[in-house]
């Protein structure tokens, strides 16, 4: 196995006592010194300051790229105002999700923030697809987030502009001399920004945010915790190749325009399988769930009818514990139907401890509309 790629802030991680580990091919902070509760309950209150730099980014240009792009991704691309920004996805031909990303639209490009570890097969699929247009992955930026309620007050310091963004605006703004690309969005239910900053600007940008008030490093053990929270599903956990966008629960990115009747319907790679779980419902579907007690259900465990049940009707895909929720959560596939309130029942080492299907998500997002 290939050794870990250090990120553009390594020397900076370890300088604030970051605990390194692999992920998606790169060695990344889990946490720091504070650790994972305080950095997610400090997130909720203040400003955390992430480092996905792993996160690929995606350059599309040439004659027509939104419209040729809407043939690979379910999403309206066409519609899709300069400066503004949309969740989207790429399918594979049976209608599985290949990764989710972020379409922005640049003027006079296309920019796609896609998964670390999809990176290489989304350049790809995209290559293939847009046989007539450049498709780049950038290796020359770094990517930060800086989430949080006071993340505004903290980015408007060095950037005074961004204070007039509105949530999935996307802008370039000058940080003494460095083009920062700025959408405000981010991954963890907060109001917050994303920011893509040249690679040899970033150690000094990222030391600016963590010298301003309220701002504290947070690493992959917290970014976990909040999108859990939030009810914001992981690729490679709640999202695979068998899992299609309609049975994640992810059927209000479709948005009308690319369903049946609508102007530029289907056309999509997998729109026949997706237009018909849009129309008829899958088999399947995402759901909340929240174990009774205190310990977590993880990912892996399998969900039954009944405690004496011997055939499993769902399974876990990411649980852990929520601490601003106070209690575990999870989400995780069960048959279509089944209610809010259903008890369920997992198998943690042999023992069936109940489990009840809830809403999503736990924690009320909160952007600046």
């Amino acid at each position: 196995m290939d050794d870990p790629i250090p990120l553009p802030l390594d020397g900076l991680h370890t300088e604030l006592g970051g605990r390194m580990v692999p992920f998606a091919g790169y060695s990344m902070p889990v946490q720091y010194p504070a650790g994972v509760m305080a950095e997610h309950l400090h997130t909720r209150a203040k400003a955390g300051l992430f480092d996905v730099s792993h996160m690929g980014q995606v350059v599309i240009r040439g004659e027509n790229a939104a419209a040729a792009l809407e043939a690979l991704v379910p999403v309206n691309v066409v519609g899709l105002a300069e400066g503004r920004q949309r969740y989207g996805f790429l399918t594979f031909p049976d209608g599985g999700l290949a990764d989710d990303l972020m379409v922005a639209n640049r003027g006079d490009h296309l920019f796609l923030v896609v998964n670390g570890a999809m990176k290489h097969l989304d350049l790809e699929i995209l290559r293939k697809g847009l046989p007539d247009h450049s498709v780049e992955m950038l290796e020359d930026r770094a990517l930060l987030a800086l989430q949080g309620p006071s993340a505004e007050a903290a980015l408007a310091g060095p950037v005074p502009g961004v204070a007039g963004m509105r949530f999935m605006d996307v802008a370039t703004f000058d940080w003494e001399g460095a083009a920062l690309w700025i959408s405000r969005s981010g991954y963890t239910g907060e109001d917050g920004f994303e920011i893509s900053v040249p690679v040899d600007r970033v150690d000094a940008f990222a030391r600016a945010l963590l010298s301003r008030d309220g701002v504290m490093p947070i690493g992959l053990g917290a970014r976990d915790s909040l999108r859990l929270e939030a009810g914001m599903p992981l690729y490679g956990q709640d999202l695979t190749p068998e899992i299609t966008p309609v049975e994640a629960g992810l059927g209000w990115a479709i948005q009308k325009v690319r369903r049946t009747g609508g102007d530029r319907a289907g056309g999509f790679t997998g729109s026949e399988r997706i237009l018909a779980e849009l129309a008829d419902g899958p088999k399947r579907i995402r759901v909340g769930l929240r174990p009774e007690g205190r310990a977590p259900m993880r990912t892996g465990v399998a969900l039954y009818p009944g405690a004496d049940a011997t055939t499993p009707c769902g399974t876990v895909t990411s649980g852990g514990f929520g601490p601003s929720v106070g209690a575990p959560v999870a989400m995780g596939y069960v048959p279509i139907g089944t209610a809010v309130g259903s008890v369920l029942y997992g198998d943690v080492r042999g023992k069936r401890l109940p489990v009840t299907v809830a809403d999503l998500p736990f924690h009320q997002p909160r952007y600046r509309r």
